[in-house]
């Protein structure tokens, strides 16, 4: 038999050893369904990437939502990349990665990189980034970056990265919401 006892760590069981803090989580009710939650995220807009990396001479990458700016000093974002996703044994040993935010010309990009397809650069117009990421052309931007952290979160790896160089240009952002894919530049002012 086990005794848990509170402390400012977690539990720690009566041989003395701490537990993770994975116990208290496990105690925990059920949350909502997946149903649930694909309801709530169907209320939250987020813009669109698609990031890529090199796996040896082979370009990778996979559209993502799951972006966000971390710092501007030092530049730092980060990414989510599901574990089963077929790109993320790449992007986990990589040293370096780009994050290519789609702009409303690139409708078909998303709808490539979205699917597990053999080759999704294929006739695609790309260029290597300084350090060997493929950087989409026709994005709404482009950033190079270098992977400081790999954090595991349940099915997820998030990707803490330092950004390395930009390239912003004129063109629309895309942004998704319920499903779908909506111009970002007429998105309107709330008063």
């Amino acid at each position: 038999m086990t005794v848990n006892t509170n402390n400012a760590n977690g539990t720690r069981n009566d041989n003395g050893t701490d537990k993770t803090n994975e116990a208290a989580v496990d105690d925990v009710p059920a949350g909502p369904g997946e149903e649930q939650m694909k309801a709530v995220n169907r209320r939250f807009i987020t813009g669109v990437t698609v990031v890529t990396t090199m796996d040896g001479e082979h370009p990778k990458g996979l559209a993502v939502n799951a972006f966000a700016s971390i710092s501007l000093s030092p530049p730092t974002v980060m990414v989510c990349v599901q574990r089963t996703s077929s790109t993320y044994e790449c992007l986990f040993r990589a040293s370096h990665l780009a994050i290519n935010i789609m702009s409303t010309e690139q409708l078909d990009v998303v709808t490539r990189f979205a699917t597990k397809s053999a080759d999704k650069f294929a006739e695609l117009d790309w260029e290597p980034g300084r350090f060997g990421s493929p950087l989409l052309n026709g994005s709404s931007a482009r950033m190079e970056v270098e992977i400081r952290e790999r954090l595991q979160a349940s099915t997820h790896t998030v990707f803490v990265c330092r950004v390395v160089d930009v390239d912003v240009t004129d063109r629309i952002p895309m942004v998704y919401s319920a499903g779908g894919f909506f111009d970002g530049g007429a998105l309107t002012a709330l008063s």
